[in-house]
């Protein structure tokens, strides 16, 4: 079992377009002057609008309070994920970092999306066990089920208010939507995430030693990210047409998938 911590010993603030420039998003804090960064801010406040919520863990250390974690979520009509989950709150991220994990947070952190979510459907999350997205134990911890799979290793876990709410579900991909894409290397960006900008630019660094075509696509709504070519929405790789990645990672990494599907 986690640690209990005492309220006294973290907070948890409501940013908003008030006070967001007080505080920071957590993903890539510490490069608050890249491109990346400063899109993820612009992309913040643009979807402030259309029902987003940004909650920042704040942890109290011999400094003062320091953000040590957050949650990102947003009603399932504007999700920038690849689901169909009108009704529903999305989560888009949730995380903890460092000593600061199985203390109990990631509850904490939960508990604000489900309070916000009363009078909607539920609350949905893709998850996988693979890496870069949630992991399904907190969810399964707190109630949620899984509604739907997409192969090879993503989960659509939701917690349903009521049984008569209709599950969310995976958007299908087609083949045809994938395969128009052709030749070469096609990277989809969006601003949701910090660390898509730079790693697009790797991608294309990776195309152009690789001799491949290269092209950057930016995902600009979520109704692109909702009908893309993976349920992350916010990024992807795609190579001759299938999906090298679809989370940002550097070169080794790109060679790494490459190797796999060759």
């Amino acid at each position: 079992m986690g640690t209990r911590v005492e309220e006294s010993a973290y907070r948890i603030v409501d940013v908003n377009e008030a006070n967001i420039d007080e505080y920071d998003v957590l993903c890539y804090k510490s490069k608050k002057n890249t491109d990346g960064y400063r899109n993820k801010v612009r992309w913040v406040k643009e979807r402030f609008k259309e029902g987003l919520r940004l909650k920042l863990l704040l942890v109290k250390e011999r400094k003062g309070f320091t953000s040590r974690g957050f949650i990102e979520y947003i009603p399932g009509e504007h999700t920038w994920r690849g689901i169909d989950a009108k009704g529903y709150m999305v989560i888009h991220c949730i995380w903890v970092v460092g000593k600061n994990k199985g203390k109990g947070y990631g509850t904490k952190l939960l508990e604000q999306c489900l309070n916000d979510a009363k009078g909607m459907n539920g609350v949905a999350v893709v998850t996988t066990e693979s890496t870069w997205l949630p992991r399904k134990g907190l969810f399964i911890k707190n109630g949620f089920e899984k509604v739907d799979t997409m192969p090879p290793y993503l989960e659509l876990y939701a917690k349903r208010f009521s049984n008569n709410a209709p599950p969310p579900k995976f958007s299908s991909i087609p083949k045809e939507r994938l395969e128009k894409y052709g030749s070469g290397i096609t990277v989809f960006q969006s601003d949701q995430c910090p660390y898509a900008s730079a790693s697009a630019k790797v991608a294309v660094e990776f195309a152009k030693e690789a001799n491949l075509a290269a092209r950057i696509m930016h995902v600009e709504s979520c109704k692109e990210a909702q009908n893309g070519v993976h349920p992350y929405g916010t990024y992807g790789v795609l190579l001759n047409g299938k999906v090298l990645t679809y989370r940002p990672i550097g070169k080794k990494g790109l060679l790494d998938e490459l190797q796999k599907i060759r």
